[in-house]
């Protein structure tokens, strides 16, 4: 049964207003992002489908809604099952801590350094 925390597909839909007056405020820079997301979606060494399942996990780790509802849509199109997006977003997950521990260590070696700077 699914869940209703959010309505991904209303979201999607209700996006499209302000997309389209970034698109308005913004021709420029759109037409060039359009142009960068065709380029990264041509055929290659990865299908369609690996790529939406690619963006799923970034979206995931990066946090960004709209891209979720976007890439979801996008490997659910191009044939992705529950358990691929399942296993996905899982390796999401896994990257989203694996990062923000190398971090972490950065962030107290900088304290380490400050203090030490400052005779701590």
């Amino acid at each position: 049964m699914a869940t209703e925390f959010k309505d991904w597909p209303a979201m999607a839909a209700n996006l499209i207003p302000a997309i389209r007056e970034l698109h308005k405020g913004a021709p420029g820079v759109m037409k060039a992002f359009r142009e960068m997301s065709a380029a990264a979606h041509e055929g290659g060494a990865l299908d369609a489908k690996t790529k939406e399942l690619l963006a799923v996990a970034i979206s995931v780790a990066v946090r960004c809604d709209p891209c979720i509802t976007y890439h979801i849509e996008g490997a659910r199109k191009h044939g992705a099952t529950r358990e691929e997006i399942a296993e996905t977003v899982g390796l999401a997950i896994y990257m989203g801590a694996g990062p923000s521990a190398m971090y972490a260590a950065q962030a107290l070696e900088a304290y380490d350094q400050y203090a030490e700077a400052a005779g701590q």
